[in-house]
Formats: C-alpha cells, structure tokens, sequence
C-alpha cells in the first residue's frame, strides 16, 4: 500500500527563464467616456424614444453610438448619431 505522504514533495521553483507578464501597450484612448458625453448620450437616447424608436433599435443605436464615443474622447453624441446614420 503506498501513501501519498512517504513521496517526496516534488515542488520544483519558479523557473528562472520566465518573465513577469508583459504589459501591453495602453490604446490611444482609456475606453471610458467623459461625464459630459453620458450626459449627451442620455438626452439623445431620450430624444430618440420621443421620435418612436423601438428597445431593441436603441438599444442597438445606443451600443453603436458609445463604441464611437469612447473611441474619440471628443465625439458628441450627434456626431456620432451623424457616423452611424451615414453607414
């Protein structure tokens, strides 16, 4: 009968070759948006709910507007609006 206790402990160190992970380089952008560009999205969201847009589209236009605004930190919501439509 053989037990895992009488085994030697195998627990070999970190290898020397490797290297702490990498950082990657940062984009151009954080990704985040700006208080002012929510706030511009909200009212536009709210504008196009009053002109009979469904929850699915805005949902959709929503998503496309705020990939846009977070690529370009100065992008307004009707520039944005203007990229989309435009498509």
């Amino acid at each position: 009968m053989s037990s895992y206790d009488d085994a030697p402990d195998t627990e070999s160190p970190p290898s020397e070759g490797a290297s702490p992970k990498k950082e990657s380089k940062p984009k151009a952008s954080s990704g985040k948006m700006s208080d002012k560009q929510k706030a511009d999205l909200t009212k536009h969201m709210e504008k196009m709910k009053k002109q009979g847009m469904t929850g699915s589209e805005m949902k959709s236009h929503r998503m496309k507007l705020m990939s846009r605004m977070r690529k370009d930190p100065k992008m307004t919501a009707n520039k944005a609006h203007k990229d989309v439509m435009k498509k």
